[in-house]
């Protein structure tokens, strides 16, 4: 059977489109419950925070994301809005709003399905779990490239595993693409955050689940990329956000690859950022994506990144097997990059290997 996947059903893009976000808010406010903004601490304090179209009543989650999202601070972050909605005397939020890069869209959206389903947000880990919908929830990005802002998935490490919540609840009701956002952000968390998008690009283009939809989005958007990290254009992060947004859209109806299944181990046993480990799982890939990753090192030197290496010398043995079944769980990705045989070519010494090289 084809796929009939959700899509964002609203989308409001340009700059200085925040300053209708109150407008956009206005008409889920049906009744007195709250909105609850959930905001990445790096704004508090700052102007952005003056900025909350915050009204009485409204709930502000200053959320941290030093660490990649786990359930725990899921199921910690519910409880929280469940517990002030309750001695408030208020039903289920208005709706939920995530402010922030990929790890606070990814919250936003696991804390609007964990009102709505019982149970720890550990027990959603796969694909399709989800029974309830989610609490109306928006998305204002202030990073672009991971494509949380159009991802049925919610990427999350749990007690056994790293593993989004993938549902057609996930997926954001509205999202506002306001690029003036994305100015001041550090040269080198803008640079990993953008390599989410181009390398999903690659993997998306060269994978056996390609076709003509995610052919479309995912040329745009790595060209896109190109511009951005390669040429020195004009309105750079206008076209990394729509970068970003296409890239979403071309692994909606595909999938990634052998780069971020690595990923996921990295970021389950060692702790290392998404956008981070991608880039140190793609330097050692050129098996798999030669030509992406010579282009990938030519981003690099252009925009004067320094990579992170030798980052295994102090794993242990049960750490980097712990990797491996991590990477293994996922196996669309896997699939997607070597066909359905994927299993004769990717054995556990040829995953370790892969990793020791990093």
């Amino acid at each position: 059977m084809f796929r009939n996947f959700k899509m964002v059903s609203r989308v409001i893009f340009g700059r200085g489109c925040f300053n209708q976000l109150d407008d956009i808010l206005a008409s889920e406010r049906k009744s007195d419950n709250p909105v609850v903004f959930m905001v990445d601490d790096v704004f508090e304090g700052r102007p952005l925070e003056k900025r909350l179209p915050l009204r009485q009543g409204d709930l502000l989650l200053w959320v941290n994301v030093d660490q990649e999202p786990k359930t725990a601070y899921v199921d910690q972050l519910t409880g929280q809005v469940r517990d002030q909605t309750k001695q408030a005397g208020k039903g289920l939020p208005a709706a939920v709003v995530g402010i922030g890069g990929g790890s606070t869209m990814d919250l936003a959206k696991a804390v609007s399905l964990m009102l709505t389903n019982p149970g720890s947000a550990a027990d959603y880990q796969g694909w399709d779990l989800i029974k309830n919908p989610a609490v109306y929830h928006l998305a204002v990005p202030t990073l672009s490239g991971t494509g949380s802002e159009v991802s049925r998935t919610t990427v999350l490490t749990g007690p056994e595993k790293k593993l989004g919540i993938n549902s057609d609840y996930t997926v954001f009701d509205q999202i506002v693409l306001d690029p003036e956002l994305l100015t001041g952000v550090p040269a080198d968390q803008r640079f990993y955050t953008g390599m989410d998008c181009y390398i999903h690009c690659i993997e998306s283009l060269s994978g056996t689940y390609l076709n003509a939809f995610s052919q479309a989005y995912g040329e745009k958007a790595l060209s896109l990329c190109r511009q951005v990290f390669l040429e020195d254009c004009r309105d750079a992060d206008d076209k990394l956000m729509m970068a970003s947004y296409f890239g979403g859209m071309s692994i909606a109806y595909s999938q990634v690859g052998v780069c971020h299944a690595l990923s996921y181990g990295l970021g389950f046993v060692l702790g290392i950022h998404h956008g981070v480990g991608n880039c140190i799982a793609f330097n050692q890939l050129e098996e798999y994506y030669p030509d992406g990753v010579r282009e990938f090192r030519q981003m690099l030197a252009k925009q004067q990144i320094n990579l992170p290496t030798n980052i295994m010398a102090g794993a242990s043995d049960r750490q980097i097997e712990k990797m491996i079944d991590v990477a293994l769980i996922l196996e669309p990705l896997w699939e997607n990059a070597l066909g359905k045989d994927w299993r004769k070519q990717m054995t556990r010494q040829k995953i370790k290997d892969l990793y020791l090289a990093m």
